[in-house]
């Protein structure tokens, strides 16, 4: 049975495959070898599928190679658009930079304004009381003169009386006429200095009611002038104290409390200015004395304000250019892959970049921390805390006090990284909050 099944099967590959024999020649004797049509069918199917295999290959690598240039090129594409947005980010923060310089510098001259201001309110104020004073005397003496000329005009109303009894002398006896004579004479001359007086009088006072007159005029000058430096001293106390407020808020500090500390901490050194304190000679206090006091009260809040600004962080580590990495929050870690809470904001950038203070503060720590590498901490007022991880190099040391924007050390990539880059942190009571709501606050005003 499979004779015959074989049979049949040479028969029909013998049609196609017909049997050959290969011919293999030495010098001493001829060899052949006998090719049946099975042994050049499986011939033809192994070459077919090696030369299949080939194109298959050949084609999936034409495929793979055209594939990668187009990754490659779409991987340049992304290249290029991020370094362009990286180039607007970077315009941007230097526009930033320079609007912050401005805003500065802005808020120092309504500083110095405010300081112009509050002196030539005082010299007003104290103008404007030696003027009630000046008043005050003429008006006395007014009323003095007034009582003289009243007396004078009573004495040459009994002189003319005592006229009036001898107009001739005819009732004074004529041994008398001499006498009567030196005494009409003395009358006479005693008339006329009076009426004299009187007219000198009139004119005094006269003259006091015109100055009277002419220093109310200027009082009033003063007071309109007064109020005009008030509602421009009142304009800059608003323009510069919203902003530092709403600054503290959107970092969530309690204003009032930060106040009251920084009071404390400055009671013994001047401490705030103090109300004004003029007399009133038992009355109450003058609309423009407590309106002057409102200020003042302002003043000494800026100045508070502008004190705590200094001791928080409200500035950036970074000066030079960089980028923002990594963000607060929950995220990939780069190492383990895994979700892990980052507790700071990653600044990237070469290695040497320079690292400052972002306020004042005492250095608490200076040296190398498992995972952060070279790290800084920096204690600051109102219990806030700054880290700064990651260094190639500390410049300052421990217990040494800093200053906002003072140098503490280079970026480096110490540590647990994949790559150069600054750590930031900011803690409040041991607690980890986003630097970027310091950052961005100050952006409202510095």
């Amino acid at each position: 049975m499979k004779t015959r099944l074989l049979t049949k099967i040479n028969a029909l590959l013998e049609r196609h495959f017909p049997e050959r024999r290969l011919f293999l020649r030495s010098d001493t004797e001829t060899r052949f070898i006998r090719l049946r049509p099975a042994t050049q069918l499986l011939g033809f199917a192994g070459s077919s599928a090696i030369v299949a295999w080939a194109i298959i290959a050949t084609a999936i690598l034409l495929m793979d190679s055209i594939g990668s240039g187009n990754f490659r090129e779409q991987a340049k594409r992304d290249q290029r658009t991020y370094e362009t947005r990286l180039n607007a980010l970077s315009d941007e923060r230097d526009t930033r930079a320079i609007e912050a310089l401005a805003a500065q510098q802005r808020f120092n001259s309504a500083l110095n304004q405010i300081s112009l201001m509050q002196t030539e309110l005082l010299t007003s104020e104290t103008r404007r009381n030696e003027l009630e004073t000046g008043i005050e005397v003429i008006q006395t003496t007014l009323r003095r003169t007034m009582k003289e000329r009243d007396g004078a005009r009573s004495q040459a109303t009994n002189l003319e009386a005592a006229l009036a009894e001898n107009p001739d002398g005819t009732r004074v006896r004529t041994d008398h006429n001499g006498t009567a004579d030196s005494t009409l004479n003395f009358l006479t001359t005693a008339l006329a200095a009076t009426a004299s007086e009187r007219d000198a009088v009139i004119e005094n006072a006269q003259n006091a009611l015109l100055a009277a007159d002419e220093m109310a005029t200027e009082i009033k000058l003063m007071q309109d002038q007064n109020d005009i430096i008030f509602r421009q001293l009142e304009d800059a106390m608003t323009i510069s104290v919203k902003p530092l407020d709403k600054m503290f808020s959107a970092a969530g500090l309690s204003t009032n409390n930060l106040i009251d500390q920084v009071r404390r901490g400055y009671s013994g050194q001047g401490g705030p200015l103090r109300p004004l304190a003029l007399s009133t000679m038992g009355e109450e206090p003058s609309a423009d004395m407590l309106r002057a006091n409102r200020l003042l009260n302002q003043l000494d809040q800026l100045n508070l304000y502008r004190i705590a600004a200094q001791k928080a962080p409200f500035a950036i580590p970074v000066k030079a250019a960089f980028r923002y990495s990594s963000n607060f929050g929950y995220r990939r870690d780069p190492k383990t892959g895994g979700r892990r809470m980052h507790s700071g904001v990653d600044f990237a950038g070469p290695v040497g970049t320079p690292l400052y203070a972002t306020a004042d503060g005492i250095v608490t720590h200076a040296g190398w921390s498992s995972g952060y590498g070279r790290l800084v901490k920096i204690q600051h007022e109102f219990g806030i805390e700054t880290r700064y991880a990651h260094q190639s190099r500390i410049l300052v040391k421990v217990g040494q006090r800093v200053s906002r924007g003072e140098r503490i050390g280079d970026m480096g990539a110490s540590g647990r990284v994949t790559g150069p880059h600054l750590h930031y942190e900011v803690r409040i009571g041991g607690k980890a909050v986003n630097p970027m709501i310091y950052i961005k606050a100050a952006n409202d005003v510095f």
